[in-house]
């Protein structure tokens, strides 16, 4: 007798290729049988017409809260990871997690950023706070960003980076656009630490741009020569929004690149909108506007969604609430057909991941929401892909343009990430698959309706679709409603079998 039968859906499963309609049988928080004929459960879900699919697996989402784990739910995920900010420390991270009700899985990699901080200014992080919080910090000493760290400095930040990791970090996360002062001396140790512990990086490349030098396209190059030089494994954050309008060019490189057997892997996200805090340093450039294409006005604070006039309202802002949190409208899908082909060149490159880049939910005044409200209120904010990456992919790509096959999408948001991530924690090797063996992480979704709703003028419009999704066998979602009390998330760290 099975825990939970789900019958008669069209079971998808990325890695054996299967694409039929039969019966998944759940046990003890796995999967216990795939096929027509798997015996009797204490429950059932009727899955006629349904799609049956591994759930999501998000390696870019910080949220990290229980507000932002329900949103993500709606939108199939089952584990959302903070890897390319980070946390330090990675013990007390995952210790403050603990206290909280998680609805999906959630693991961190250790935060260079924080450790630069640490090393430079002397400014001790703190995992109990946000990472995006985190981020804002220490912006009246950007010594961090700017400066090529000493020797000594160096050793500390490796040193950190080595305790993350012993930690359980999942791998380090490079956002090296915010400290572009980094040199190339500390950069190869950190790649170092990462091939000898075999954990990813994952990185931001270190400049944004459409001009050389220090193009979006020199910094691929860079990226590409780490990787060759110290055989880590760099995996880039958001393609979309770090290549801008060099995404072919980018794309190219990068499957030079992989053609030579070099450790490199991609996500993307299906917006072009990108968000981070107003504080970030290549705001900061006065070549800004040049540089990328966009003005100033391209970057809105999502408190209050006001608009930036120029580079002293950045300054303003900045000085006001270095965290904050804005949107940076980089590409133009709606008006722009060839903006819009950039995009899909990045959402639809062979093997690449989908992930969300999804920000914590904020009050009116700026602060993060971490409460348990339900629906979230029309108050909060975030970034529609927040509520909407995954069925937005889904509906966009697979449903409406046919872009590609349910398989290869379900691949991309739930086989792939999970495989980027198997070399430093074995569990992964159960997630992303629906066969015997596998963690019960499945979503059950109507291929006609599965979508978003959320946008820019109304955030918090969870995602439809989704009837069922499950996280260990314990529903999230069930009859396409939010089951409150529902906290099955476990943590995932280094070495976890």
């Amino acid at each position: 007798m099975h825990d939970l039968v789900i019958r008669n859906g069209r079971v998808v499963d990325p890695e054996s290729g299967l694409d039929a309609v039969c019966d998944v049988a759940v046990r003890g928080g796995r999967i216990a049988a795939v096929g027509g004929n798997v015996g009797d459960g204490r429950r059932e879900i009727d899955a006629s017409g349904l799609v049956v699919s591994p759930g999501f697996v998000d390696i870019h989402a910080h949220g990290q809260s229980l507000p932002a784990d329900r949103m993500q739910a709606f939108d199939g995920v089952t584990t959302a990871l903070e890897l390319e900010v980070g946390a330090l420390p990675v013990a007390q991270w995952y210790e403050s997690q603990a206290r909280r009700r998680r609805a999906v899985n959630y693991g961190a990699s250790a935060a260079w950023l924080f450790a630069r901080k640490a090393a430079m200014i002397g400014l001790e992080p703190d995992a109990t706070r946000s990472a995006i919080i985190g981020m804002g910090r220490g912006a009246e000493d950007m010594r961090w960003s700017r400066d090529t760290a000493t020797p000594q400095q160096v050793d500390r930040i490796v040193a950190l980076m080595r305790q993350g990791i012993e930690e359980g970090g999942l791998g380090i996360g490079v956002p090296y656009a915010y400290a572009p002062g980094a040199g190339a001396k500390e950069m190869t140790l950190i790649c170092d630490l990462a091939a000898e512990t075999d954990t990813p990086t994952y990185t931001h490349i270190a400049q944004m741009s459409n001009i050389d030098p220090k193009s979006s396209v020199e910094a691929y190059v860079m990226l590409i020569g780490l990787a060759g030089a110290t055989g880590a494994h760099m995996h880039i954050c958001h393609l979309n929004s770090t290549s801008l309008q060099d995404v072919e060019r980018a794309t190219q490189l990068i499957a030079k690149a992989q053609a030579q057997g070099l450790r490199i892997t991609t996500e993307a996200y299906p917006y072009g909108t990108g968000s981070t805090v107003v504080s970030a340093a290549f705001f900061a450039d006065p070549a800004f506007a040049a540089r990328t294409g966009t003005g100033y006005g391209s970057i809105e604070l999502v408190a209050g969604r006001h608009r930036l006039q120029d580079r002293a309202d950045l300054s303003r802002r900045t000085a006001d609430n270095p965290s904050a949190v804005v949107l940076w409208h980089f590409l133009d899908t709606q008006g722009n057909r060839n903006h819009s082909d950039m995009l899909d060149m990045s959402v639809l490159y062979p093997g690449g991941a989908i992930a969300s880049d999804a920000l914590p939910w904020s009050n009116p005044d700026g602060s993060l929401y971490e409460g348990d409200e339900w629906p979230l209120g029309e108050d909060k904010s975030s970034h529609p892909r927040a509520a909407g990456t995954f069925t937005r992919f889904l509906r966009r790509w697979v449903r409406e343009r046919r872009a590609v096959s349910l398989t290869e999408a379900i691949a991309k948001c739930s086989l792939i990430p999970a495989r980027i991530m198997e070399s430093c924690a074995p569990a992964f090797r159960r997630k992303g698959r629906l066969r015997e063996g596998a963690d019960a992480d499945i979503a059950i979704f109507d291929l006609d309706t599965v979508g978003e709703r959320a946008s820019f003028d109304r955030m918090t419009l969870p995602a439809e679709g989704m009837r069922h999704v499950l996280v260990g066998g314990v529903a999230v979602i069930a009859g396409g409603e939010l089951v409150r009390d529902a906290a099955p998330g476990r943590p995932i760290r280094r070495g976890d079998a």
